[in-house]
């Protein structure tokens, strides 16, 4: 089974940095790999916030993170990465990551197949 555990989230004020991981097991990464992070704030619906592809190679990011955060991931632990830098009170929310299962990519939540339990970052004006 493929499970994801994310930690590193916290309370930070405008302006700091938090860098959220997210160990990933039993994922096929030799089909090749669709990773993502997500967000979701109190009353709001599930946001795309950054994603990785292997299939083109490419990472995504949100218009109101772009600049700010930074996906990665390093295989030998596992672990993706969502470096959050700049923050605002804004990208206070549940973070998860999820891993989507083969055949293409997006950044429709509703199209991973696995998800994290989630982190909370809040940030402080």
């Amino acid at each position: 089974d493929v499970q994801l555990v994310e930690s590193g989230g916290g309370s930070v004020q405008a302006g700091g940095s938090l860098r959220l991981s997210c160990v990933v097991s039993g994922y096929a990464y030799s089909d090749g790999y669709c990773l993502g992070w997500f967000r979701q704030a109190t009353g709001k619906e599930r946001e795309g916030v950054a994603q990785m592809y292997s299939g083109e190679s490419t990472t995504y990011y949100a218009d109101s993170v772009k600049g700010r955060f930074t996906i990665s991931k390093d295989d030998a632990k596992n672990t993706l990465y969502l470096d959050l830098n700049s923050l605002k009170p804004e990208d206070t929310a549940m973070y998860y990551c999820a891993a989507k299962g083969a055949g293409g990519c997006g950044i429709d939540p509703l199209i991973f197949d696995y998800w994290g339990q989630g982190t909370q970052v809040t940030v402080s004006s």
